[in-house]
């Protein structure tokens, strides 16, 4: 590869805050300490949280089907992508269930129709994906997607509470 080819794949990285870019010390990959956990986990809560709020406000205190049908799909893509083989789902299947885990979030945030909102979700995604592959441990694939189906049914039932509650269980599971 071209120097320019790699000096430009580590600046998307830092851009991403996925590494640190020190001079005359190279590139390295960012480690994540508890508290920066946690203020990430804050701030996809603000975005989330206030996604769904603004939602239901749209929609006149509901998510309609059309908001529902897109989550929906990612959280039958997540089950879908698992392997279910008798070792669990292999690495690979783990990485397509975390990227149809995020479209699921990313689903309900498009619902706010809020484009800064919406920006900003998908600014600290590269982030959020490196959290989700250290939740494996905690769930199996089956119960991800149970976890988030559920969810929808929770949101409709008690606003963007519940979104809150899931995100707040999200943090403990990443800080454990």
């Amino acid at each position: 590869m071209s120097r320019h080819t790699i000096r430009a794949a580590f600046q998307r990285l830092v851009n991403e805050r996925l590494a640190t870019a020190e001079p005359y010390r190279g590139v390295r990959v960012t480690e994540f300490d508890e508290a920066q956990i946690t203020a990430l986990q804050q701030l996809r809560a603000a975005l989330e949280i206030e996604a769904v709020r603004i939602a239901f406000e749209r929609f006149g205190g509901t998510l309609p089907e059309h908001v529902l049908v897109p989550a929906r799909a990612a959280a039958d893509a997540m089950e879908t992508a698992a392997d279910g083989g008798p070792g669990g789902a292999t690495d690979a299947a783990w990485r397509a269930v975390e990227r149809h885990h995020a479209e699921f979030h990313a689903a309900l945030v498009a619902a706010s129709a809020s484009p800064r909102i919406i920006e900003a979700h998908t600014a600290i995604g590269g982030e959020l994906l490196l959290f989700v592959a250290h939740i494996r441990r905690h769930y199996t694939v089956a119960e991800l997607v149970e976890e988030h189906r559920r969810l929808l049914g929770d949101l409709l039932a008690r606003g963007p509470e519940a979104m809150r509650d899931h995100l707040e269980n999200s943090t403990r599971l990443l800080v454990d």
